[in-house]
């Protein structure tokens, strides 16, 4: 077989995907809201991956993320009473790489956190659907394609009708409803 008709490779599936996904305008489902509190995970995303993670409670990634398929998502997050809103991309899934037991809900906010905020209540807006959920042959990788993720979700969102949402009444609370840990 010739080298033009072996397999992609990760490093080709990669270079072939868009670098701005979803339509200009938002389209149903989208906008998904999801509020939950953020709970303990693995401990993977930062010190692993160097790309920490909000666990959203069980409850919440069942209750409002049933019906959409697993995959990476992008859109903004907010920890409840507090400002500003930051864009974040989203595993929903399994993360097979890691051969998880139990679908979960990880949004990486994109922005650096002085300190952790689990039992915080975060804001997320979902508006995008990024790419499926895959394995990795290696964590590299898989690290790879978060960054591209990342990548994607800072130019998807700097679409006009993606940055109106960050403006919207469900950022606007001032409220947290959920204990500090």
């Amino acid at each position: 077989m010739s080298s033009s008709d072996s397999a992609p490779t990760e490093q080709t599936e990669k270079q072939q995907r868009p670098h701005i996904v979803g339509p200009s305008e938002l389209e149903s489902p989208f906008p998904i809201l999801v509020s939950g509190a953020v709970v303990k995970g693995f401990g993977r995303g930062g010190k692993q991956l160097g790309i920490p993670t909000a666990n959203l409670a069980e409850d919440a990634v069942e209750r409002t993320l049933q019906d959409i398929p697993i995959g990476v998502y992008l859109g903004w997050a907010q920890i409840a009473g507090e400002q500003p809103v930051w864009p974040m991309v989203m595993s929903l899934g399994w993360n097979p790489f890691f051969k998880n037991e139990r679908r979960s809900g990880e949004v990486h906010v994109i922005h650096n956190f002085d300190s952790d905020f689990y039992g915080r209540t975060l804001n997320v807006a979902i508006l995008a659907y990024i790419r499926p959920e895959r394995n990795y042959d290696s964590l590299d990788a898989l690290i790879a394609d978060i960054h591209f993720d990342i990548d994607v979700a800072h130019q998807s969102l700097a679409r006009e009708a993606y940055q109106q949402v960050k403006n919207s009444d469900f950022f606007l609370s001032e409220k947290d409803e959920t204990q500090h840990q």
